[in-house]
C-alpha cells in the first residue's frame, strides 16, 4: 500500500484523563467513569477535531489488590462502563468517528466477541474496530474460574487463534446473502452461507454468525503488545498497531520491525499501521504547559504511585525498598512484558529511582510526554511522522475534558495548517479514515 498521506490520529480515553491523578482536579467530574454525557461531550470533541477513532482500554477486573491506594486512584478499572456497550450508545450521537475498545481474547469466546464486535459495526454504520488483547492484569484470572492467569505464551496462543475464528466468523455470510423477499418468501440465499465448522487446539464453532456481515467485511483490528509473541500477533492479524515508545529512534526500530515481520506473515509491509501513545500538555505558552503538568504530579499520592508502578511492573511488592535507590532485580512475571521491560530500560537509562519512576509512571507509563505550545507540540509529532517513525498517534489526554479540548483546539489546527492532518473527513467508514481496503469474503 502507498505512504499514508497524513497522520493517524485516535483519542485514548481514560474516564478521567491519562494522569493517575487526574480525578482530583477540580475540572475533572469525579464520576466520569459512569458518566455518559461526559463520554459524548468527548466523543463529539473528537469527532470535531477529525480524529480517525476513539480508543477505550479495558480489563475485567480491578487492578491491584491495595484497597487503600486502590480508594486513591480513578483508573485502575474501579467504576467504568463496559466499552463495547458505551461505543453501541456513543455511536448515537456520532456520525464518523472510528469506535474501537479493547476485547480480550483470554476471557471471551470468539462467537461472543465476533457477534458483538459485528452489531457494533451494523449500529455505527461501519465504524467498529476491536483491540485484541490477551490481557495484562492477572485479577482477571479470579474472576473467570482460573486460580492464575494462563502463561504468556499460551495466552498468544490462543490469541492467535481467536483472531482466525473471529475473523472466519465475519465471512460466514456473503455480501449480498441478506436480500428478503416477501414475493418469493425467501429471507435470505441459502448459497450465501457457509458454516464456518472451526476445529482448533483452543475453539471449536460451528458458526455460522447468526447476522449480515458487517458494513466494512471486517471491523478494524487493532492490538497493543509490544512483546515477541505481540509483534508476531500484531504483524500477522492487525491493521493498527497501538505501543509505547518514548523516543524517535526506538519507534523507527519498532516500526521496521513489526513490518518485516508482516512481510513474513504474507502481508504488504504498510498493510499495519503504527500508532504511539503520546501524552502531552499544550499551553499557549510553554510555561503555561509546565504548570499544567506540574498541578497533576503535585497531587500525586505517593501510595498510589507506588502501587501503580509495581502493577505495571506485574504486580511487584515495591514497599520495602528504598524510594530514593534504584530498583531491585525483579522476579518473573505471567503479566505484560512489553511495558515492564519499557519502564526497567527506562529507569536504567536515566538513573531512575524508585520515586522518581514511580512519578514518570504515574504521568505517562512509559508513553512519550511532549511538554509545551501548540507549534512545539506539532514539531515534534510532524519530525515523528514525516521521519517514518509511526504513521500516527494515539492522543492520551492527561485530564478530561480539558486535555481532548486543549488538542483539538490548539494543536489539531496547526497540524491542519502544514497539511499533515485532514481538515474534513474522506469517507464514512473507519476503514476510509484509515484508508484500509475493505477484505473479500
Amino acid at each position: 500500500m502507498n505512504v499514508r498521506p497524513h497522520m493517524r490520529i485516535g483519542a485514548f480515553l481514560y474516564p478521567t484523563g491519562y494522569h493517575v491523578s487526574a480525578w482530583r482536579h477540580p475540572d475533572v467530574p469525579v464520576d466520569a467513569g459512569v458518566n455518559f454525557a461526559h463520554y459524548a461531550e468527548l466523543a463529539r470533541t473528537a469527532e470535531r477535531g477529525k480524529f480517525d477513532l476513539l480508543f477505550l482500554p479495558d480489563s475485567a477486573a480491578i487492578r491491584g489488590d491495595d484497597m487503600e491506594a486502590l480508594s486513591r486512584t480513578a483508573i485502575r478499572y474501579v467504576a467504568q462502563f463496559e466499552p463495547l456497550t458505551l461505543l453501541g450508545a456513543l455511536a448515537v450521537v456520532t456520525e464518523r468517528i472510528g469506535l474501537t475498545a479493547t476485547v480480550s481474547s483470554t476471557y471471551n469466546q470468539p462467537y461472543h466477541s465476533a457477534r458483538m464486535i459485528a452489531s457494533l459495526d451494523h449500529l455505527s454504520n461501519g465504524r467498529a474496530g476491536w483491540n485484541l488483547v490477551t490481557g495484562q492484569n492477572p485479577h482477571e484470572a479470579l474472576n473467570f474460574g482460573f486460580s492464575e492467569q494462563p502463561e504468556h505464551g499460551a495466552r498468544y496462543a490462543r490469541a492467535t487463534e481467536f483472531a482466525e475464528v473471529v475473523k472466519g466468523l465475519w465471512d460466514t455470510w456473503d455480501d449480498a446473502a441478506f436480500s428478503p423477499s416477501k414475493e418469493s418468501g425467501r429471507f435470505f440465499d441459502p448459497e450465501g452461507v457457509r458454516p464456518l465448522h472451526h476445529s482448533g487446539e483452543h475453539f471449536t464453532v460451528r458458526g455460522p454468525l447468526n447476522m449480515p456481515r458487517s458494513p466494512q467485511g471486517h471491523p478494524v483490528t487493532l492490538q497493543a503488545g509490544s512483546s515477541e509473541p505481540g509483534r508476531n500477533l500484531a504483524a500477522a492479524t492487525a491493521d493498527v498497531v497501538f505501543t509505547a515508545q518514548h523516543s524517535m529512534a526506538a519507534a523507527h526500530a519498532f516500526t521496521a520491525d513489526v513490518r518485516a515481520r508482516a512481510v513474513r506473515a504474507g502481508r504488504e509491509a504498510h498493510d499495519v499501521q503504527v500508532l504511539t501513545g503520546v501524552f502531552p500538555f499544550i499551553g499557549r505558552t510553554r510555561s503555561e504547559a509546565e504548570d499544567k503538568f506540574a498541578a497533576l504530579q503535585d497531587l500525586i499520592d505517593p501510595r498510589v504511585g507506588l502501587s501503580l508502578l509495581g502493577s505495571e511492573l506485574g504486580g511487584v511488592d515495591l514497599s520495602g525498598f528504598d524510594l530514593d535507590g534504584p530498583l531491585p532485580p525483579l522476579p518473573p512475571s505471567n503479566a505484560g512484558k512489553g511495558r515492564r521491560d519499557l519502564l526497567v530500560k527506562m529507569a536504567e537509562d536515566e538513573g531512575l529511582s524508585i520515586r522518581e519512576l514511580y512519578r514518570r509512571v504515574a504521568g505517562s507509563r512509559g508513553h512519550w510526554q511532549p511538554v509545551g505550545t501548540a507549534e512545539s507540540v506539532a514539531d515534534e509529532l510532524a519530525a515523528w511522522f514525516e521521519s517514518g517513525a509511526v504513521d500516527g498517534f494515539m492522543i492520551m489526554p492527561p485530564q478530561l475534558p480539558d486535555g481532548l479540548d486543549d488538542f483539538v483546539d490548539l494543536v489539531v489546527p496547526e497540524l491542519q495548517r502544514r497539511g499533515l492532518f485532514r481538515e474534513e473527513y474522506e469517507g464514512t467508514t473507519l476503514r476510509d479514515h484509515l484508508q484500509l481496503a475493505r477484505p473479500g469474503r
